[in-house]
């Protein structure tokens, strides 16, 4: 049987890189790859997956609430590839599930483990709940040179935890980072808001 694979890494750790990576190799092969990504990433483009190196690829589906992939026609398709899978409803994540085992088709999902409050998304919450294989794409923290566990955001060049937990962004909003350099930026943010507040 096909597995479901999630490769997960914070912001910078070149997932998307990676992803198109294996698409290239399995076009050396001449064979055939589903690029799928949600439809809510318009960041570089409504159809592209766009790694920050510059490398791009149009996707052939794009998932919103409404997707239903069973319904779709996998005939000839040997591996599917998901971009930015943490924006994936559960429901698809267990679409991707079955297909690989009714299709024999494996599907290796990209993405964000978390958000920059440390919740899991709902995508990836599913993935670590249902994935054959999980594996981390390393980085280091942007700050030091620890492994980056957190995806750290920034407003107006201070960190923050406030704000919707989908709220797209790239290098200019989001940092890779050790769970210290977070911690230490969070903390180091609200106080400066506080004062400021009773100044």
């Amino acid at each position: 049987m096909a597995k479901l694979y999630f490769r997960y890494g914070s912001v910078g750790s070149a997932k998307t890189l990676n992803l198109l990576a294996v698409a290239h190799n399995y076009r050396q092969q001449e064979k055939r790859i589903l690029l799928i990504k949600p439809a809510l990433d318009t960041r570089f483009g409504k159809n592209n997956i766009k790694s920050r190196a510059g490398l791009e690829q149009e996707a052939d589906i794009l998932i919103d609430e409404n997707t239903d992939l069973l319904a779709g026609n996998f005939t000839g398709i040997d591996c599917i590839l998901v971009d930015e899978a943490q924006f994936l409803p559960a429901k698809v994540i267990d679409q991707l599930r079955a297909i690989t085992f009714e299709k024999n088709i494996p599907a290796i999902c990209y993405g964000l483990r978390t958000d920059f409050r440390t919740h899991l998304f709902d995508g990836s919450r599913r993935l670590m709940e249902v994935a054959d294989s999980i594996e981390e794409v390393k980085s280091t923290c942007h700050f030091c040179n620890k492994k980056s566990i957190m995806n750290l955001k920034h407003v107006d060049g201070r960190a923050t935890r406030s704000g919707p937990s989908v709220d797209l962004g790239a290098e200019e909003k989001y940092f890779p980072s050790c769970f210290p350099c977070y911690t230490n930026q969070v903390e180091e943010s609200e106080q400066i808001a506080l004062a400021s507040s009773c100044s």
